[in-house]
């Protein structure tokens, strides 16, 4: 449209009109002005928004420690990291102390994973991110110990930076009212020239001159394009970003807002979206109580129960979290999670009373942790004047070492096979639901330990993720979950928050399916599919490429690196705003600052609002167009004098029609809108 406005502009100048000229050029540049004032508020506000990529990290030089810049250091330099600490660069680790990663920017898995310093046995090239055990990428954070490594990769090098490579190659889509508009123009191009081609044609006929028709066609030319409309448009649109940032959603560009109102499947990432991306404890366990679920109207209950007690003080003692200078904890997620517990239902913390004498810290080989504290602190175990160890693990390694239970009674009871057995169905039930199992056992010698209970833990949905998924299936939009997870956790938190998941062989499709399959197959079964686990970066790309050969208009959601290719790609990215990765929130087109998904559904009802708004004044602005055309063609026609120059015209179209349409571009949303369902992708603006 802007472009027919140009060539009007260009024909004036060639033919004399200075002041059509004049008025059209005003016209474009009222339209641009709007569009890069409201984008360039938008990319301010992202600005405010934080860092990923450390920018100070702990470096050996030359034998000396220093801290430097993370964008100064070289392949070769030895990095030490630390429990908090983020990784500057690709690190091949040297030194490994109990080293926990969180990879979930880069892998979408919130479970960190154990790092070591010995050489793996296959190519790397082969192995996916969570199997290359000895190095630390660029961008994940130490959830748990200390380590050195050697520099190797660093900037576009590291897996952070192929990634980010990736999303620059991906061509960013237009969005539906641009190729709307697009085809409107095109459209009123050739239904304008056909009718100026005839009229001249009938002119010279006539006996006209050349100048005098060629004149005539530039009125008519003008008369035929909506000169206001492309201001409109822009300003409407800009109003609507304006909303929207006051619904804390900053949209990076003007279409952005009201492209989600034409999607139809929204793709969102898992871990950070989804979910909270930090591990809780739902339930406690005890053989004597039973399974109870840790919540605000059960604590307490729980703090009145013996065996609930006993089991949080084990998860208490035999910790390493500590407080961080922001008012959380650092340290494991798992010792996170149970001290959270620990203190909504105890409300305190017993560490500071008791001298711990020996640890022996968790590692994936023996899979539990020990603590040993002196004195005669543990009441449960009266009359024992040993020191007393606390133990924490994976269950099988804690039963191994157990030979009674804790019972209700407040006193060590034998571990009999009834026992047993009801301990190990309720972990298999609760691990069949995608929930994380954590045994803890206390005693006063490591192979006589007395059974305490079980945390269960998980990483807890959003608030609102159920509802907001349950309104937008009933605003017609399809919701499909993609994550790095196993099968068993991503159908497991699918139908928790009301995805539905038709069979798991069906409904959920792995990334190693994904690899056998053609983008042809992909594009005609994905509409069965609504969870994709263990995807990486390219099987994301892959996943929304096939909805939008399916016919799909399609919103990617996500926070992590591994997202950004996907967010491009999509014909709308939303990002995460509060713990987005910058190279998410630089591919997205929306950014959620509150990370709120339910944003999303206020984005929906804006866009469909404003796309109904935008049809109702270009059907108002065509009209008159229409009206005078005919006038300008009727009047050739017939041999009368022009009833208006292209001045006059330019004036009705601008300012006459541009208060009125712009009214009609500012109407309030209509609750109805979010019944309708989404546009066809091939639907033009006006039938």
């Amino acid at each position: 449209m802007v472009m027919l406005l140009f060539g009007s502009a260009g024909v004036s100048v060639l033919v004399g009109n200075w002041d059509d000229a004049f008025s059209i050029t005003l016209a474009i540049l009222i339209v641009s002005t709007v569009g890069f004032v409201q984008e360039y508020r938008s990319e301010k506000s992202l600005e405010a928004l934080t860092s990923l990529v450390p920018n100070f990290c702990h470096v050996v030089r030359d034998g000396e420690s220093s801290k430097m810049l993370a964008d100064h250091l070289v392949p070769g330099d030895i990095v030490k990291f630390a429990t908090g600490d983020r990784i500057p660069a690709d690190v091949r680790i040297t030194s490994a102390n109990h080293l926990e990663m969180d990879e979930s920017a880069l892998t979408g898995e919130s479970e960190p994973l154990a790092k070591t310093f010995e050489r793996m046995p296959a190519i790397a090239a082969e192995l996916t991110f969570s199997e290359r055990r000895n190095i630390a990428f660029m961008g994940t954070l130490v959830r748990n110990g200390h380590g050195v490594g050697v520099v190797v990769r660093t900037g576009s090098g590291t897996e952070f930076g192929k990634i980010h490579a990736m999303m620059q190659d991906i061509e960013v889509p237009r969005t539906p009212l641009q190729k709307d508009m697009d085809k409107l123009g095109q459209q009123l191009s050739v239904a304008s020239f056909a009718v100026i081609g005839v009229i001249f044609l009938i002119g010279l006929l006539q006996g006209k001159g050349w100048l005098e028709m060629f004149t005539i066609g530039v009125s008519l030319a003008v008369a035929a394009i909506p000169e206001g409309l492309p201001i409109v448009v822009t300003v409407t649109l800009a109003l609507g970003v304006f909303k929207m940032a006051r619904r804390k959603a900053i949209c990076r560009k003007l279409p952005s807002v009201e492209t989600l109102g034409a999607v139809s499947v929204i793709c969102a990432d898992k871990t950070g979206t989804l979910t909270m991306n930090r591990m809780e404890v739902e339930y406690l366990y005890t053989a004597a109580d039973g399974l109870s679920q840790v919540k605000a109207d059960t604590l307490d209950s729980l703090a009145q129960t013996r065996s609930y007690l006993q089991l949080l003080r084990i998860g208490n003692v035999c910790n390493n979290a500590g407080a961080d200078d922001r008012g959380g904890f650092i340290g494991q997620a798992t010792d996170i999670a149970i001290l959270n517990a620990v203190l909504r239902v105890r409300q305190f913390d017993e560490r500071d009373r008791v001298e711990r004498i020996a640890e022996v810290p968790f590692n994936s080989e023996t899979k539990f942790m020990q603590i040993t504290v002196g004195g005669d602190f543990e009441p449960a175990l009266p009359g024992a004047s040993k020191n007393v160890v606390y133990m924490k693990g994976a269950l099988e390694t804690i039963l191994e070492r157990c030979t009674t239970f804790f019972a209700a009674s407040g006193r060590p009871e034998r571990l009999s096979e009834k026992v047993l057995e009801g301990i190990s169905n309720h972990s298999n039930q609760l691990s069949l639901r995608g929930l994380r199992v954590v045994a803890a056992a206390f005693g006063t010698a490591p192979t006589e330990m007395v059974f305490g209970g079980l945390f269960v833990m998980h990483d807890p949905p959003r608030d609102n993720v159920a509802s907001t998924i349950s309104q937008l299936m009933a605003a017609g939009v399809r919701t499909v979950m993609i994550t790095g997870d196993s099968e068993k956790t991503a159908v497991s938190v699918a139908r928790s928050i009301g995805i539905p998941v038709v069979g798991e062989s069906r409904g959920c499709m792995m990334g190693a399916q994904l690899d056998r399959v053609s983008d042809m197959e992909l594009a005609e079964h994905i509409k069965e599919v609504s969870v994709f686990a263990r995807a990486t970066p390219k099987h994301k790309v892959r996943i929304v490429r096939a909805l939008q050969t399916a016919g799909d208009v399609v919103a990617m959601t996500g926070d992590g690196v591994n997202d950004a290719p996907a967010l491009r790609l999509a014909d709308i990215g939303v990002s995460m705003g509060e713990n987005a990765t910058d190279v998410a929130k630089e591919a997205a087109d929306v950014v959620l600052v509150n990370d709120d998904l339910s944003t999303i559904l206020a984005a929906i009802e804006e866009g469909k609002n404003i796309f109904g708004n935008i049809r109702n004044f270009v059907t108002f602005q065509l009209s008159t167009s229409v009206a005078a055309l005919t006038l300008v063609a009727l009047s050739t026609l017939l041999g009368l004098p022009q009833p208006l120059n292209a001045m006059q015209v330019l004036w009705i179209n601008i300012l006459m029609d541009g208060p009125p349409a712009q009214s009609l571009g500012v109407e309030p949303v209509d609750p109805y809108v979010m019944s309708l369902p989404p546009r066809a992708k091939n639907a033009n603006i006006i039938t």
